[in-house]
């Protein structure tokens, strides 16, 4: 199963896949529950920044090449949602949703690229084990989880790789250009998440 685990020895590095799961669901709450206000925006990106400052990427640049990776990935994200909410609500609440909603996938992002997906997959599993008595699958549960968390940023990371390829070769931008290979990239990648189902036993 493809991942964007980045090996460190950040903080969130060393942490166990449990807790810091319970650490960003927290953080991304906390952000989440912020006032739709100028200074809630700008708390919402300072925590983005020190979260990544903190998280031990090693990109040379305290984790701001990183950031700066996962916001160009999340561009569209941001300009759809920034002009529906400039249509109905003006500029202050437009810019603190926007701001609100992008922090959030940044920190679920960051839980990604510091958590092996073997160790993440573990540590819900055995999160949700009590649910069991309940009627819960928690094995099925733990991949439906890890696997909404993982496939995102992967598929935006085979979206920049055909883009970067794109640009080596001196092709042409355009959509045209661009959906052939991002889609042949994306059925591979759900081949190898398919196989690696399918080696856990998920039917």
């Amino acid at each position: 199963m493809l991942s964007l685990y980045r090996p460190g020895d950040g903080l969130l590095h060393r942490m166990p896949a449990g807790p810091k799961l319970l650490l960003v669901l927290a953080a991304v709450l906390a952000v989440s529950m912020l006032p739709s206000q100028w200074w809630g925006a700008t708390v919402a990106g300072g925590a983005v920044v020190v979260a990544y400052a903190v998280a031990g990427l090693h990109d040379g640049l305290l984790g701001m090449r990183e950031l700066a990776r996962q916001v160009v990935a999340l561009r569209w994200l941001v300009v759809v949602t920034l002009a529906a909410q400039l249509l109905f609500l003006g500029p202050e609440p437009a810019v603190a949703n926007t701001a609100r909603v992008t922090a959030a996938v940044l920190l679920a992002g960051l839980l990604v690229l510091t958590t092996r997906v073997t160790e993440l997959l573990d540590a819900v599993e055995r999160g949700l084990r009590p649910f069991e008595r309940l009627g819960l699958d928690s094995e099925r549960a733990a991949v439906l989880l890890t696997v909404t968390l993982t496939t995102v940023p992967v598929v935006a990371r085979l979206a920049g790789d055909v883009r970067e390829a794109q640009r080596a070769r001196g092709g042409r931008p355009g959509l045209r250009f661009f959906a052939v290979p991002f889609l042949i990239l994306s059925l591979k990648h759900a081949d190898q998440l398919g196989e690696a189902l399918a080696a856990r036993g998920v039917r």
